[in-house]
């Protein structure tokens, strides 16, 4: 896809990802503004996210996200690494749109979402495809640091199994920008403030295993969230940190939204496809990490899994 040709007739363009945005939603979605701004320096080129992680907010780039999704009604809509069901406020906008382009590299949404779809589910993050999509020559150290944020998130930095060789290429090649990575990669996927450290604890401590110990689940209550203060971006790198358990094959953890929905996340590491089992429950993502929301109790949703796992060859 040449993105600049597809958007010369626009005037005002929006850029979004999905909700609670993660660093590769972060980081391909500021990258994508940033370039286009450059290109295009007489548009109204916006990106829309919800709130973002305090660990982002005092990077150069950060400060062009307009939480309100308001004051904007655009004619081209981009949205990065999802599908619009998932884009939480900006989705009335993105059907409004006389032109769409959907960018994503999600196996639930292989066929993409937009008039125009830029789809690569072997691609490493979304972040690489917006690598893809600019032309080097605009590159500079702000953009080259959000796409290099997004690739370091979405592949565990550079360990998941999406990391290809054209990945490691494309990330030696923002290296070149004079990018801070080991300040980025510290401060944004290893830090944790003391509430996160204290939500993994409380969730690792309380885990169970199951199947001979080959799925390990991890959760939290209400409660302990309310009495703790901790909030659902504490929980970054929470599933990670079951998923690695010696023996375990696939990792569960889930914790409860503002209503009575359940938020669960699903990892495993050779064997199962978790983003088949999450799209039984209406929810997708890749073959390694997925996800979906429930509606019901955590008992319930536990034995499920539990039971449809007990098919699998682990």
């Amino acid at each position: 896809m040449d993105i600049i040709k597809e958007l010369s007739n626009s005037k005002k363009i929006a850029v979004s990802g999905h909700i609670s945005p993660d660093g590769d939603s972060i980081g391909s979605c500021i990258a994508m503004t940033l370039y286009l701004r450059k290109r295009f320096p007489d548009k109204d080129i916006r990106l829309f996210l919800e709130e973002i992680p305090d660990c982002f907010k005092g990077i150069e780039g950060a400060e062009i996200i307009d939480s309100t999704f308001e004051g904007m009604e655009p004619d081209t809509y981009i949205l990065i690494d999802t599908e619009p069901e998932r884009m939480g406020p900006g989705e009335k906008l993105f059907k409004k749109a006389e032109l769409t382009i959907n960018i994503d590299h999600h196996l639930s949404n292989a066929a993409g979402r937009g008039d125009i779809n830029f789809i690569d589910v072997n691609a490493s993050s979304a972040a690489e495809l917006v690598y893809r999509l600019i032309d080097v020559s605009y590159l500079d150290k702000t953009i080259a640091t959000w796409i290099y944020l997004g690739i370091v998130h979405d592949t565990g930095v550079f360990k998941f199994p999406a990391t290809s060789p054209e990945t490691m290429r494309i990330a030696a090649r923002l290296m070149e920008e004079n990018i801070n990575c080991q300040y980025l990669v510290d401060t944004t996927f290893y830090e944790k403030t003391y509430a996160q450290n204290l939500a993994c604890a409380r969730i690792v401590l309380n885990s169970k295993i199951y199947l001979g110990g080959k799925v390990i689940v991890g959760s939290i209550s209400r409660k302990e969230m309310t009495e703790h203060n901790i909030v659902k971006n504490d929980f970054e790198g929470v599933i990670n940190q079951l998923r690695i358990t010696t023996g375990t094959e696939v990792a569960i953890f889930m914790y409860p939204m503002n209503d009575c929905t359940i938020k669960v996340s699903l990892r495993s590491k050779e064997k199962v496809d978790v983003s088949k089992i999450c799209g039984l429950f209406g929810g997708g993502g890749h073959i390694r990490a997925a996800g979906f929301y429930y509606k019901g109790s955590e008992e319930e949703i536990t034995n499920s899994l539990l039971d449809i796992l007990s098919m699998e060859d682990l």
